[in-house]
């Protein structure tokens, strides 16, 4: 749970710290907007995938399902910037699939919280498998980091490129390539 107040304090001292004057008319509602930002932007910290991957349709046959180009935005842990791009998940059910919605919402339940990308696309894979049962699990996430955008090496249009293979995808180059394929196309 977001705590509103510890926020609007926090940002207080931040800019008094950076030498700016809280009581400027540009920044005297800052703590406020951001306070309610944050809560936002942070929203999965209260959220179970659980939720989201609960609602399942039976299938006859058990053919590959891929959501890609889901857009997401994120928190960097380490220096709270933002890293933003897309993910992609594919499974092979077994038996049962999940609403295709359902899959872009369990993304946003793991971006929506401070997070590192490696981390974030292991937790989406593993909330597929715990959750849906799927024979396989295959997610690639791609972003950009404005951590390196923005400051240190400082390299717009760099991107980060993870994976995270469970069950079935886990050695099989062939299904993976296949994924991979179905991506770029």
């Amino acid at each position: 749970m977001v705590d509103q107040e510890k926020i609007k304090a926090a940002v207080k001292l931040l800019l008094e710290g950076i030498g700016e004057d809280i009581n400027r008319e540009g920044l005297r509602e800052t703590p406020d907007r951001i306070a309610r930002m944050y809560e936002e932007i942070c929203g999965g910290m209260d959220e179970d995938a659980q939720e989201h991957l609960s609602k399942v349709f039976t299938v006859e046959k058990n053919e590959l399902v891929l959501e890609k180009d889901i857009v997401f935005y994120s928190l960097c842990e380490h220096h709270m910037m933002p890293f933003y791009g897309k993910a992609h998940v594919a499974y092979i059910p077994d038996g049962k699939v999940v609403g295709l919605s359902k899959l872009a919402r369990t993304v946003e339940v793991y971006a929506k919280r401070l997070q590192i990308q490696e981390q974030m696309t292991g937790q989406i894979a593993d909330a597929i498998m715990r959750y849906l049962a799927p024979q396989g699990v295959m997610v690639l996430v791609e972003a950009e980091h404005m951590c390196m955008t923005m400051r240190g090496v400082k390299k717009p249009g760099s991107k980060t490129v993870s994976i995270a293979a469970r069950g079935v995808f886990q050695d099989n180059q062939l299904l993976q390539n296949q994924v991979f394929q179905m991506i770029r196309s």
